[in-house]
């Protein structure tokens, strides 16, 4: 059975096997949690997004792609491309930040992780509502992990208060 859990902290610094990215469709680094992932990872995840980039041209929105972890603790990074909100209609977006969530962990254990690592993807630059982005990770991410009970832990890793009591509150965590 898969443990779902929640914490507030920094992503670059969990010793599991897969982190997951909030990057753009360029993959080439950026703000938040991307720059953070790069700036710490170091320039080989940098060079396999740009190889990546050259083969296949930019990653759509929802899908999403693998990387070795470069310096991280982490042995790989999934990195994924959540909706930018008010680019779709509610219902469009909410299926594409589920649809990033579950490639996610479709690429993680394809790569044999048993431990995966996920920020809150959208709700920083990109402008999706904490809550409602919340709701659709833990739904995506519980209903993945009751069909393909295959990984050991995943977690969510919220940078700020406010994401981490929401997960705490929708995860039945909260005290």
């Amino acid at each position: 059975m898969t443990s779902v859990s929640a914490i507030q902290g920094d992503l670059t610094v969990l010793e599991v096997d897969a982190i997951v990215n909030a990057a753009n469709r360029r993959l080439a680094g950026g703000g938040g949690v991307d720059g953070a992932i790069h700036r710490a990872g170091g320039p080989s995840i940098l060079r396999e997004c740009q190889a990546w980039v050259a083969d296949n041209g930019q990653l759509p929105t929802g899908e999403a792609m693998i990387t070795g972890g470069g310096d991280l603790p982490a042995q790989h990074v999934i990195h994924t491309v959540g909706p930018i909100w008010g680019e779709h209609g509610e219902n469009e977006a909410r299926r594409l930040l589920a649809r990033c969530y579950y490639n996610s962990l479709e690429l993680a254990a394809k790569a044999r992780s048993r431990t995966v690592a996920f920020p809150n993807i959208s709700t920083g630059v990109y402008a999706y509502p904490k809550r409602d982005a919340a709701e659709a990770a833990v739904e995506t991410v519980t209903n993945w992990a009751n069909d393909r009970p295959v990984l050991d832990q995943i977690v969510f890793v919220c940078f700020d208060s406010e994401n981490f009591l929401i997960y705490q509150e929708l995860l039945g965590l909260s005290a």
